[in-house]
């Protein structure tokens, strides 16, 4: 795997759209920048003080989406660099991740967050590296 840079992850401010009844809130269309193409989409719960780390995409390019509470995203370069991003209701945005980054997350929100992941392939266990949560040295936030 060659080279990968923090600059290729891409945020993308989404629109929320106030409707009686409920808002609706967008997640990707096939032209915006960072889709590629569609191959699944899958929810995740992540628990309020929950991390799930690490993992690297080999192929899978992801755009994650928080609707329902707020996510904290902390993404790894081929050359160690680190970038932290924080999305959902307090930020609606999608975070386009290409392949190659290490990244991991980690629910900050009271409520359980909802995530939203619509790749480009399907999932294949052939195609994600994963680590151990230590084996990175990164500290995360402590959430009570």
């Amino acid at each position: 795997m060659g080279s990968v840079s923090l600059n290729e992850i891409c945020v993308t401010p989404l629109k929320r759209i106030s409707v009686t009844g409920g808002d609706v809130l967008h997640a990707v269309k096939k032209s915006d920048t960072g889709y590629v193409d569609f191959g699944e989409a899958y929810f995740s719960l992540v628990e309020f003080g929950a991390i799930k780390a690490w993992k690297r995409h080999l192929q899978m390019t992801l755009n994650l989406v928080v609707p329902i509470g707020e996510v904290q995203f902390v993404l790894i370069d081929s050359v160690g660099l680190i970038r932290e991003e924080r999305i959902g209701e307090g930020h609606y945005a999608r975070l386009t991740i290409p392949p190659g980054i290490w990244f991991g997350f980690q629910g900050v929100s009271k409520k359980t967050a909802l995530l939203l992941n619509i790749a480009d392939i399907e999932h294949s266990p052939d195609e994600v590296e994963r680590k151990e949560l230590d084996t990175v040295n990164y500290v995360w936030e402590v959430i009570k």
